[in-house]
């Protein structure tokens, strides 16, 4: 009996939603009839600054007071600190991918030399070194998407954090694929 009452409060619900979509859909109508209807009478015709492209210099959402001080700091190329900091993070970002392909090639051009026990050592010590550093430099960058979504005014345009063991993952299955792909055909490159 209750599950019998819930669908049919869902039902009445769906209908009321379906009734003020149509009843939306309709206002909208009429009102595009009319933006219609007067643009073929040629109402539009003598607006001012018709032709003209619009001026977005001011924001009409911006406090008056303080008009003058956001136009001083634009004029300056001056930006909010959290949208620098989201420049940053992007910058660092993109810095680190590029120095994990910068890894992958060191290590095609190991492979495909040859190598003694020692120098193995050596490049296993670096890779070591190359993953620690890595996991470093994303747990810096997480920091900083904390700080931006703390300092970032509005919540729908902060990051997600970064899950850093997962990163970590990728880097490091995509290194050693590569190793296992040059072991196996160490012509590759």
């Amino acid at each position: 009996m209750a599950e019998r009452s819930i669908e049919e409060e869902i039902k009445i619900k769906a209908q009321q939603g379906k009734r003020l979509a149509r009843y939306m859909s309709s206002t909208q109508d009429l009102v595009e009839n009319q933006i219609r209807k007067a643009q073929e009478r040629g109402e539009f015709n003598n607006l001012e600054g018709s032709g003209k492209p619009i001026s977005l210099e001011e924001n009409p959402f911006e406090p008056p007071e303080l008009r003058m001080t956001f136009k001083i700091l634009k004029d300056n190329d001056f930006a909010p600190y959290w949208i620098e900091l989201g420049k940053e993070i992007d910058h660092e970002i993109d810095k680190f991918w590029k120095e994990v392909e910068y890894f992958k090639r060191y290590t095609a051009i190991f492979y495909s030399q040859g190598h003694s026990s020692p120098a193995e050592r050596r490049f296993e010590s670096k890779k070591a070194h190359f993953y620690s550093e890595s996991r470093f430099t994303l747990q810096r960058i997480d920091k900083k998407i904390s700080d931006y979504n703390l300092h970032c005014p509005f919540f729908r345009m902060g990051r997600p954090n970064m899950k850093i063991d997962d990163e970590i993952y990728k880097v490091i299955s995509s290194v050693e694929k590569l190793i296992e792909e040059l072991k196996h055909n160490p012509n590759k490159q």
